[in-house]
């Protein structure tokens, strides 16, 4: 009966049940239990949007159940219904397909002492006894609008162990604990990370902001971490420890390539604090890595303002690196700066990486001279095409970290996107004068900017795209704005 029923929906005989709305309260005979919320969602349809009320829910939200049309499970007010783990993480989607998750409040409780605050990791993959390919595999996952904040033990967000197709955008994350990340993206595919604002407000000696690898090689069903998207994020207040920086590419020292077709783009990087961090950005071990239009401005400080490319342990040298378009502006004038034990704006020890193209960035160091190191693999002397000049960026003066208190947001923002738009428009919008703008390669730039909103036929260096009035082509073939 049920095949019939699809066939004749596909056939536009009969529509299909409209989606129905289920609502989770606090009250109730599981009281303020995250297992209302798990119940809620097993009991769900394609389709279904389950919305869950103000209140705090203790315990371990699980998501278990593959659906063929998303469902979502929402906040019915945004950041008031609170999800708290109590002994480990608050959210885990370990056998779950396409489950949408959005407007929530999530953290640990005080003293909990089991880690991360949420975890999507795939065990469909040996449902049948076997990794034959022909099991599903945990995906469709996406978490949307969420303050994710305030980890006891180990990551704010792990994905790991052959998730693929996971969407994280517009979320807050902020205080993660331990050596351990904001998101640490391992042994996975297929994942994307845009629109979010990531920073600490407490100095924990914490690793990266993001991190994307494979630890466990072949173990499970994916080798190598590949396919990885990092856009449009804002990463500011940097708090950790000093051999870590904001995104890093690989860290284990494994034989195959720990990452593989990552793209880094639109992303505004502040260094508006005062912990030393490593390099803003590290690649180790992988290949086919692009870094373009990001924004790096103020002091950050590091050792290696650029970047740093290395390969350890067993790693493969890095391949196929491009860095294009990108602003590296530091008014202190400490590119590079020996007073941090720095070696050069660049990190890259000959023979760690076999191939790498720099091009087209514009780089400021305070009216210094911009260090290039003639003995590493990457350095400002290989880019042929470089702006050297002021990008009339704003100072880092009067940075209000977004903190979410329960009730309103630090910096008076109504919602996680106005906190992330007052960011970019505050810190990440060069000058009308500035030699970012119409200076990036067409060929080589992003389609759109850190607001997403598309590039001309003439774009601009860094994350932001100035507006600008349509192109006009005269029949000569000119163009003018």
């Amino acid at each position: 009966m049920k095949r019939l029923v699809l066939l004749l929906i596909l056939a536009g005989v009969l529509s299909p049940a409209p989606a129905a709305v289920h609502h989770v309260t606090p009250v109730g005979p599981k009281g303020a239990s995250a297992d209302a919320i798990t119940a809620a969602v097993d009991a769900a349809a394609d389709g279904d949007v389950i919305l869950v009320a103000p209140g705090t829910y203790t315990g371990r939200v699980r998501l278990r159940r593959q659906f063929g049309t998303p469902v979502t499970l929402r906040s019915e007010v945004p950041y008031q219904a609170r999800l708290r783990g109590d002994a480990g993480a608050a959210l885990i989607a370990f056998t779950a397909r396409n489950v949408i998750v959005e407007g929530f409040d999530i953290a640990h409780t005080p003293g909990n002492s089991g880690g991360l605050v949420v975890q999507i990791q795939d065990l469909l993959g040996d449902v049948n006894g076997s990794d034959d390919g022909t099991d599903p595999v945990v995906g469709g996952i996406v978490l949307r609008n969420n303050v994710i904040h305030d980890s006891t033990n180990n990551d704010l967000l792990k994905i790991n162990n052959g998730a693929e197709g996971i969407l994280v955008e517009g979320n807050l994350f902020y205080d993660q604990a331990g050596s351990d990340e904001h998101i640490d993206t391992n042994s996975i595919v297929d994942v994307t990370i845009q629109d979010n604002v990531f920073f600490n407000t407490r100095d924990a000696g914490t690793s990266s902001f993001i991190v994307i690898k494979d630890s466990n090689g072949d173990d499970d069903t994916v080798l190598g971490a590949r396919d990885v998207v990092v856009r449009r994020n804002v990463f500011l207040n940097w708090q950790g420890n000093d051999g870590q920086g904001f995104v890093r590419v690989g860290e284990d020292g494994t034989p195959n390539f720990e990452a593989e077709d990552v793209l880094v783009e639109n992303n505004l990087f502040l260094g508006n604090a005062t912990d030393l961090m490593r390099a803003p950005f590290t690649v180790q071990g992988s290949r086919d890595v692009i870094f373009r239009n990001n924004t790096l401005s103020g002091d950050m400080p590091a050792r290696s303002f650029g970047g740093r490319f290395l390969a350890v342990g067993a790693n493969r040298p890095n391949e196929a690196l491009v860095l294009t378009g990108n602003i590296y502006s530091d008014p202190t004038g400490t590119l590079g700066s020996e007073a941090f034990n720095g070696v050069d704006l660049f990190d890259a020890p000959a023979g760690d990486t076999s191939s790498a193209t720099l091009s087209g960035n514009l780089y400021f160091n305070g009216g210094n001279p911009i260090p290039s190191d003639a003995g590493q693999a990457v350095r400002f002397a290989d880019d042929p095409a470089p702006t050297v000049g002021d990008p009339l960026l704003p100072a880092l003066t009067g940075v209000v970290l977004p903190t979410w208190d329960g009730n309103q947001f630090a910096d008076g923002s109504a919602s996680i996107r106005a906190a992330f738009v007052t960011l970019v428009e505050a810190f990440g919008v060069p000058g009308a004068d500035s030699p970012a703008l119409d200076a990036a390669d067409p060929v080589l730039a992003a389609t759109d900017d850190i607001l997403g909103r598309p590039r001309g036929n003439r774009p601009d260096l860094g994350a932001w795209e100035q507006p600008e009035s349509e192109d006009i082509v005269f029949a000569d073939g000119f163009e003018a704005r």
